[in-house]
């Protein structure tokens, strides 16, 4: 499904490479997270992989339609909700059309789905950060897309919701087959959802590779410049684990 090949990029041909050299396959069903310090490229390249932004070197191959979900989201208008979600149709609407009950099927489907369908006459400038992440989600399943690109979906969630988001994008690749593509801050949400992570360290440098390799507690600590630590228990689900930063490691503290 996303294909990258020796991908680099820089602001300008006089700024250092954000990333460079970076390859990874990711396949049909499976889900990716982006790690890295804030300024290492991780938005940049979720961009360079929508289309967005045009790479300063590689290439960048997507077999399937995308659905981009940027971090922020303000409505200029008091749109409902379901209106919203709606707007994900419009590639499957004519020119001059309007759209179909099937249309509206699918907006329906996409809110139930992401758990929202008792907002659906609300207006999106009534709701919280965190529901109106949901609500671009579910903007773009509604667009039929089977690759999602997520810029940190779950920032704005509290412990619930974000438990929830991470279930639903569990159950969106199981059941529909959907790609995922995800920035986050958090390491634990690579170990509940990801098959597969980037680390971003800055200066040019990116690796890839299965989440077991690459959240470990060594790797992690290096591109945090950090100490973090793994701590496994066993869950209802089976066992887990959970990535935990000790902060009296930073100097000075």
């Amino acid at each position: 499904m996303i294909d990258v090949r020796d991908l680099g990029f820089r602001h300008s041909l006089a700024a250092p490479w954000l990333f460079s050299g970076l390859s990874f396959s990711l396949q049909q069903g499976k889900t990716l997270a982006l790690l890295g310090r804030n300024g290492n490229g991780k938005t940049t390249l979720l961009k360079c992989l929508a289309g967005l932004l045009a790479p300063g070197a590689g290439s960048v191959r997507c077999s399937g339609a995308i659905g981009y979900v940027p971090q922020s989201f303000t409505p200029a208008f008091g749109y409902s909700v379901f209106d919203v979600v709606l707007m994900g149709r419009a590639r499957h609407v004519g020119l001059f059309s309007k759209p179909t009950a099937i249309d509206r099927q699918q907006a329906r489907g996409a809110l139930d789905l992401i758990g929202l369908g008792s907002l659906s006459q609300r207006s999106v400038t009534t709701l919280s950060g965190g529901e109106r992440q949901l609500v671009l989600i579910a903007r773009a399943l509604a667009s039929e897309a089977n690759i999602l690109l997520l810029d940190e979906p779950a920032s704005a969630l509290d412990f619930h919701n974000q438990a929830l988001m991470l279930s639903t994008l569990r159950r969106l690749t199981l059941q529909r087959g959907l790609t995922i593509v995800m920035t986050t801050h958090e390491p634990t949400h690579a170990l509940e959802i990801a098959d597969r992570v980037v680390l971003l360290h800055g200066s040019g440098s990116g690796e890839e590779g299965p989440v077991e390799t690459m959240c470990t507690e060594r790797k992690l600590s290096d591109l945090y410049g950090i100490s973090m630590k793994r701590l496994d228990y066993c869950a209802s689900k089976g066992p887990s684990a959970h990535i935990v930063a000790n902060y009296s490691s930073i100097a000075g503290l």
